[in-house]
């Protein structure tokens, strides 16, 4: 039986972040794919240079940027100011909407504005539909939170954690969105982003040039775990570990390692992602949309081209799904027409010619947080951690949070770990 020091289960960018971290070379990651990055992949196609989605990076740590960005080359990465908009009543709306109710016609305009000050706030609320409603009233939770959230999401936005989205939502209040009516200040966490020329998957390579290439293990899955014996099973081998840290999705982890769970505890969305090129330009300027109406199949779409000035349109677009629904390749195939008429019908495509697409289905996508997962996690995470097990990352603590963030809680395990 082999033994390491450290096994590593996902070869995801947070584990690779922890194996660049830690104080030892006895490590080895097990990755169930044929290439490191999780969902950070990237496609070339044709000319075009897509990712399994958008993945436009955010960063508050200037030191993690730094390291990131010197290894792949200042040259080759683009810093860009954001400009994100949305699509409602046929006509473009700065976002965030709560910010830029003056820009809807006069009557919805009126209509938010007077919802604002109809609010009840004498209790606190009890989930984040409440939430919406309780900060931003009837008229702009109707017409755009809660619409765009439950196509995001795929679920009643009343089962989710009031904090379900963190310091990622953009609340404002009365006052900030009154003053904004003369003066735009629509900055945010992401106000600005950077994206390398070879797309995501630079970022993994970064990361990647620190740990040997025979500490990684393609196409691996961890199969079963024993806690208490300290040994992992694979698809090839037996594994005996001092301590493992886990970034597959966290009701996984707890299956593998035979804890009991109940699992209507953790739900999700599922996302399908169309990455799209055509022949020639679309609308200038703009690097990703919103579509909080009900009758446009997706709820996003970004352009990869307006970032380094392409010539020729290529974007994402993003479609949410429950976690239940099948989704087969003939519903792919009639999602990627539908998705190709609403593109008309919101004006983005005219008579473009699509000359190559791709598409990829996310499971899980966004996570649903709940105050049951919260508690679970909590306690499981816990329990794992006194044999030696951390679950870490966005889908191993079962949360909201960016990729820097995966940077960051890795390198803090990583600490921990090297001066215990």
């Amino acid at each position: 039986m082999e033994q390491v020091d450290y096994l590593l289960i996902g070869g995801g960018i947070t584990n690779l972040a922890f194996a660049e971290r830690i104080d030892s070379q006895d490590l080895l990651i097990c990755e169930a794919l044929d290439d490191v990055g999780g969902y950070c992949q990237t496609v070339k196609q044709d000319g075009f240079v897509w990712d399994y989605s958008g993945h436009f990076f955010h960063f508050r740590h200037k030191e993690i940027e730094d390291m990131l960005v010197d290894f792949i080359g200042r040259d080759n990465v683009r810093t860009v100011t954001k400009d994100s908009r949305i699509r409602y009543a046929d006509r473009w709306i700065d976002f965030p909407f709560q910010k830029n109710i003056h820009q809807l016609p006069y009557d919805e305009f009126l209509d938010c504005l007077v919802g604002l000050y109809e609010i009840d706030d004498a209790t606190d609320p009890d989930n984040f539909k409440q939430m919406l409603y309780q900060k931003f009233g009837k008229g702009i939770s109707d017409r755009f939170l809660v619409p765009y959230n439950e196509k995001l999401y795929a679920t009643d936005l009343s089962s989710l954690d009031v904090d379900a989205m963190g310091r990622f939502f953009p609340y404002a209040d009365v006052k900030e969105i009154v003053l904004n009516f003369r003066r735009a200040n629509n900055a945010s966490y992401n106000a600005t982003f950077t994206y390398p020329r070879g797309g995501a998957i630079e970022y993994v390579r970064a990361i990647q040039r620190f740990t040997p290439d025979d500490c990684i293990a393609l196409n691996e899955p961890v199969l079963e775990i024993d806690p208490v014996k300290k040994i992992a099973r694979t698809n090839k081998r037996e594994i005996k570990f001092g301590v493992a840290v886990s970034t597959i999705p966290f009701p996984k982890l707890l299956e593998i390692s035979g804890l009991d769970h109940d699992r209507s505890t953790y739900s999700w969305n599922k996302v399908l992602v169309f990455n799209l090129g055509f022949d020639k330009k679309g609308p200038e300027h703009v690097h990703w949309v919103y579509f909080p109406e009900r009758d446009v199949s997706f709820y996003r779409i970004g352009f990869y081209d307006n970032i380094f000035g392409a010539d020729r349109m290529s974007m994402y677009v993003e479609l949410g799904y429950p976690a239940d629904k099948d989704i087969t390749e003939n519903d792919i195939a009639l999602a990627r027409e539908k998705v190709l008429d609403d593109l008309k019908r919101q004006g983005i495509v005219t008579d473009h010619k699509l000359v190559s697409h791709h598409s990829i289905v996310l499971d899980p996508a966004y996570v649903h947080i709940t105050q049951g997962s919260i508690a679970d996690v909590t306690q499981k995470k816990d329990l794992l951690a006194t044999h030696g097990i951390y679950s870490i990352g966005r889908y191993g603590s079962w949360t909201y949070c960016s990729i820097e963030d995966n940077i960051v809680e890795a390198r803090a395990l990583a600490d921990q770990l090297n001066s215990s």
